[in-house]
């Protein structure tokens, strides 16, 4: 992008935002001003005679490394029988912290020296990443293959270690040292520090993922709301239409639950309903979900359980609630009972509005029939 000052460069990374479902719903960017390293990169590429005093003043990051006696013993293995070098160093974890040996630090500068957190005045020596777990053992296997295959000049994130054990996260920029571009034995690196941008991208994923919690949860009782029932069953619906599995609704309703709140008081009444809930959660396991529907109505959305399978769910819920005393944190005994209409996606309907309808109308014969039982969509 231009600037009074010049051009500046924007480093831009996207990221997926996935639902619970595991579908992705949208695309989070963040953009990081690379400017510095970007010029300091173009800068090593000039002339040797500069290349020490850009290479030692420049704001950047930066550590040169030689790498010949790593190649020429990568050059020596397929010699002794290896025809795959990624299977093999993953095989052999062993043999890649043999090879991170081979690689010898010449040269780094003060801004990486500043970078590291030394104090001391020692320099960080051949071992400024250490790779005694697996999450440095393939960073270092990446970077391994990277040689083997000349690709010097490759640009990732990584997360370091600095002197005090602080974790952070660099974006590393390599680069063949000028004069060695045949043999690409010398290669320089340079380190920009990315911890805030990692920080802010992991905050707003956080924030999204709140966000979406807000969106689709039910303020009372914790459970989805019809918000998310109407954006979850279509994609549960097509699923199951196209693996021929089935998926089930339960509609509930409570019975008598005006005398509850006529008795006891509108307050108690949604507390009633927020323990309901937690007795309708307790019975499920996903991929099955509760969803608070209405007032005192509940859906319980059961994916690739047929109509058999939600008649004994619908009877487990039914004899949980009546096993269980309401409100008794408010020294108040209630005991609660419910109806429940099922309705079977192919058996009763193919397609989303047609399984809601269905449910509705077998809970609706229930309450019509007495109330406080379990009944099934009836094929006219």
């Amino acid at each position: 992008t231009g600037t009074r000052a010049g051009v500046t460069h924007l480093r831009y990374s996207l990221s997926p935002i996935t639902e619970s479902d595991g579908s992705v719903s949208g695309v989070m960017g963040m953009a990081e001003d690379c400017t510095a390293l970007k010029k300091t990169v173009e800068a090593l590429r000039e002339s040797e005679a500069r290349y020490r005093q850009l290479f030692q003043s420049a704001p950047v990051a930066l550590l040169e490394r030689d790498v010949s006696r790593l190649k020429a013993y990568l050059e020596q293995l397929p010699i002794s029988g290896v025809s795959d070098l990624r299977k093999y160093l993953t095989q052999h974890p062993k043999e890649i912290q043999h090879c991170w040996s081979l690689i010898k630090t010449i040269d780094y500068n003060q801004a990486f020296f500043e970078l590291m957190g030394h104090t001391d005045g020692k320099g960080p020596g051949d071992t400024i990443i250490p790779i005694d777990s697996q999450e440095y053992l393939e960073m270092a296997r990446e970077i391994i293959l990277g040689i083997a295959q000349g690709n010097m000049t490759n640009e990732r994130e990584q997360k370091l270690l600095t002197v005090t054990g602080e974790s952070m996260f660099v974006l590393g920029k390599s680069l063949v040292v000028s004069g060695h571009e045949k043999d690409t034995e010398r290669v320089v690196i340079a380190l920009v520090d990315i911890s805030r941008h990692k920080k802010t991208e992991e905050n707003l994923r956080e924030s999204e993922s709140r966000f979406r919690d807000q969106a689709y949860k039910d303020n009372l009782t914790g459970l989805y709301n019809r918000r998310y029932l109407y954006q979850s069953l279509p994609k549960l619906v097509e699923k199951a239409n196209a693996s021929d599995n089935p998926v089930s609704l339960i509609f509930m309703d409570l019975d008598h639950f005006k005398q509850v709140v006529d008795t006891h008081g509108h307050l108690n009444g949604s507390r009633a309903i927020r323990e309901v809930g937690q007795t309708i959660d307790a019975c499920l396991e996903t991929p099955a979900y509760a969803v608070a529907y209405a007032g005192d109505e509940f859906v319980v959305v059961l994916p690739g359980i047929d109509q058999h399978q939600a008649v004994q769910k619908a009877h487990e819920i039914r004899s949980r609630m009546k096993k269980s005393v309401y409100l008794l944190d408010q020294g108040i005994e209630v005991q609660l009972q419910a109806s429940f209409g099922i309705a079977t996606l192919p058996q009763h309907a193919t397609e989303i509005n047609g399984l809601i309808a269905a449910a509705d109308q077998a809970l609706f014969t229930i309450k019509e029939a007495g109330k406080d039982a379990v009944g099934q969509f009836q094929i006219e």
